[in-house]
């Protein structure tokens, strides 16, 4: 079991995101991804069963059905966007300067890194600013985490920190596989973000915000979790 916690995390990042990665790279129909997502929650609910981090958050608080409302506003939002891409992009005045030469897997590490910063600053004004706040505060407004929860999110809120993400995306002239791929990471990430896995990652706490961290500043106050 203690093998298990260790690398539950990265083995399921790693897994979910290369499969979604090769699926894209070698021309796949995008379709798949629907399966792979839907594959991603089913793993992620049997590992919380297998090694849960707190047993009452396996049982439904009566917000299931809430949380598949979301998700599906939120997840058909970021699908919108992407679909979107290529449209938006034709109104940038100047061509291309997203490296396209590199392998794809290093693009769509690149493209993790630039949505990140984006999605991390805007959550970071989220705590200091008191309209972004009174959005961003459905989403701390969960009484147990468990990986599907982590689609939870104010729709206005989900649309603003995903355009500041992807502007740079639009800026540089990303191409579509890659920021599908991209946003694909994303659904991952928030699942284990918020998974009910007693997950253990040891020096990866102070660079990955993964459920070990990410419990204490979600489920503190709006001051102490950040």
């Amino acid at each position: 079991m203690a093998i298990f916690r260790s690398l539950y995390a990265p083995l399921y990042f790693l897994v979910f995101l290369g499969s979604a990665t090769l699926i894209i790279s070698n021309g796949v129909s995008r379709g798949w991804l629907i399966p792979l997502f839907f594959g991603s929650v089913a793993v992620s609910l049997l590992a919380e069963r297998i090694a849960p981090f707190d047993d009452r958050w396996n049982s439904s608080h009566g917000d299931s059905r809430r949380d598949i409302a979301h998700a599906f506003v939120n997840e058909g939002s970021i699908l919108i966007l992407v679909l979107l891409l290529p449209i938006i992009a034709s109104f940038v005045p100047w061509p291309s300067v997203w490296p396209d030469a590199w392998p794809f897997w290093t693009q769509v590490v690149l493209a993790i890194i630039i949505l990140d910063v984006g999605i991390t600053l805007t959550h970071y004004a989220s705590h200091r600013n008191a309209l972004l706040w009174r959005f961003h505060a459905v989403h701390h407004s969960v009484r147990r985490m468990y990986g599907f929860n982590g689609l939870l999110k104010h729709p206005v809120h989900q649309l603003i920190e995903i355009s500041v993400g992807a502007l740079p995306w639009l800026l540089l002239g990303i191409p579509t596989d890659v920021a599908v791929v991209g946003t694909f990471a994303v659904v991952i990430q928030l699942q284990l973000q918020h998974s009910n896995v007693d997950m253990r990652i040891g020096l990866l706490r102070y660079l990955w915000a993964v459920a070990p961290v990410h419990r204490h500043h979600h489920l503190a106050s709006e001051t102490e979790g950040n």
